[in-house]
């Protein structure tokens, strides 16, 4: 099975996460962010990824400014697997990301997430 969509350009890992006292907790931004993403898959559901996968993710970012492409992957991931497209990050077996040219105003992500084939010798 394989899957393509495009979803918003995600808050860094700063910005998802906040620290209160010894609790790590998620942002407003984040919380904002993570709705948005759950409520493009509630009008389509489908039947999440079960096994190993591959996940391969274009950032295109909103403007020029310098960014840390590792910390789009983390907000990314947990907001996929709260939106059920799989049950958890840890099937994730294989990464691919790539950041390309910005996309004024608000820039995207593309997703494309495969079955994983493990290779047995």
């Amino acid at each position: 099975m394989v899957r393509e969509f495009e979803i918003p350009w995600p808050p860094s890992v700063n910005h998802y996460y906040r620290h209160v006292g010894n609790k790590v907790l998620i942002s407003r931004e984040g919380r904002q962010y993570r709705e948005n993403v759950m409520a493009m898959f509630r009008d389509k559901p489908q039947p999440p990824f079960t096994g190993p996968i591959e996940l391969y993710a274009e950032f295109y970012p909103p403007d020029a400014r310098r960014r840390d492409l590792d910390n789009l992957l983390k907000c990314t991931q947990d907001t996929l697997q709260h939106a059920g497209v799989f049950n958890d990050d840890s099937q994730i077996a294989v990464i691919h990301i790539i950041k390309q040219k910005p996309i004024p105003p608000h820039g995207l992500t593309y997703i494309r997430i495969k079955d994983h084939e493990q290779q047995t010798e």
